[in-house]
């Protein structure tokens, strides 16, 4: 497997039903495909940035990109992931590898 990898999810709930059917089932799903939810939140403010805010950050530290795109594209969670499309709107769903110290992006 490869190196781990940070998913950065925010997005605002649309559907409250439709996201706790997502919840319910995804926290052991990602786990079984080797993530692990690092943080939860809720916006409070902006300190900088022009992006528009979302009203929820989830964290999720991925064993590798190949963990990730298991959990995405595993059929068996084919009836899982529209929950969360339903369930939300705004969604932005970013990966970012991890890095011990900033060192290699400031060659």
């Amino acid at each position: 497997m490869g190196t781990p990898v940070y998913a950065l999810n925010l997005f605002n709930v649309a559907s409250k039903d439709e996201y706790l059917a997502y919840s319910r089932r995804s926290a052991r799903e990602v786990q079984a495909h080797g993530g692990r939810v690092v943080a939860l939140g809720r916006f409070r403010e902006a300190a900088a940035g022009a992006i528009e805010p979302r009203s929820v950050m989830i964290l999720v530290e991925w064993a590798s990109k190949e963990a990730f795109d298991s959990y995405c594209n595993d059929p068996r969670l084919a009836d899982l992931h529209p929950h969360r499309v339903h369930g939300t709107r705004d969604y932005i769903w970013h990966l970012f590898d991890r890095l011990d110290d900033l060192r290699p992006l400031l060659k």
